[in-house]
């Protein structure tokens, strides 16, 4: 069996991190998961979002393409919490386009960006999670992490609009969207046993 790439992407509050668990206890895969608590920048950011933006998108940036490395290095199947390319079609982006980020370092970040997509490839299966506002704050609630208090309504919305394009567009591979205002991947055992169907479905043309 040749190691894959699976990446879960989706807005902050779609649930990624619970699905990662859950695919990765499923199937035996290995997870590897978004440094938060670990970030040095991500309760700075909420507090003043212009003055952390390109700090903190500088520290993704650079901790996805180590975990890439990782996943290139190793003999086991990886699923990702977030992708790369997240941070760089939606994060980055929305950012500049807010005012939250200056133009000086929006366009040093893209370079930075460029230099880093040519040496990596995509994920072997990308699964969106896709969800309305409601129900992204309501799970943002739901877990309480203080960091998230300071949360912008705004910015939240401008980023599901940007996630809405960016998977319009997305042609790098395999794609599995899954509607999250009508899927309970906690408690619903047949939304979950669906959810495995519908992945093994699109592994069985990869692996």
């Amino acid at each position: 069996m040749d190691v894959k790439h699976i990446a879960v992407s989706g807005n902050i509050g779609a649930g990624k991190t619970t699905l990662v668990q859950n695919l990765s206890h499923h199937f035996d895969w290995t997870a590897q998961y978004e440094e938060v608590e670990s970030n040095p920048y991500l309760d700075d950011f909420y507090s003043d979002m212009h003055r952390w933006a390109f700090n903190l998108q500088i520290f993704f940036l650079h901790q996805r393409y180590s975990q890439i490395l990782e996943i290139r290095e190793g003999n086991k199947t990886i699923i990702q919490d977030r992708t790369i390319y997240e941070d760089a079609a939606i994060f980055a982006p929305n950012l500049h386009k807010m005012g939250l980020m200056s133009t000086r370092d929006y366009e040093n970040y893209k370079a930075f960006y460029k230099t880093v997509e040519a040496q990596i490839q995509p994920p072997d299966l990308l699964i969106y999670m896709k969800a309305s506002i409601p129900t992204l704050v309501n799970n943002i609630q739901k877990r309480g992490r203080d960091y998230e208090e300071n949360l912008r309504l705004d910015y939240l919305k401008k980023l599901n609009e940007f996630y809405e394009n960016w998977i319009a567009s997305y042609d790098k591979g395999p794609l599995l969207v899954i509607d999250c205002d009508n899927t309970d991947i906690v408690e619903n055992k047949d939304d979950i046993s669906d959810i495995y169907n519908r992945i093994q479905a699109e592994l069985n043309g990869l692996f």
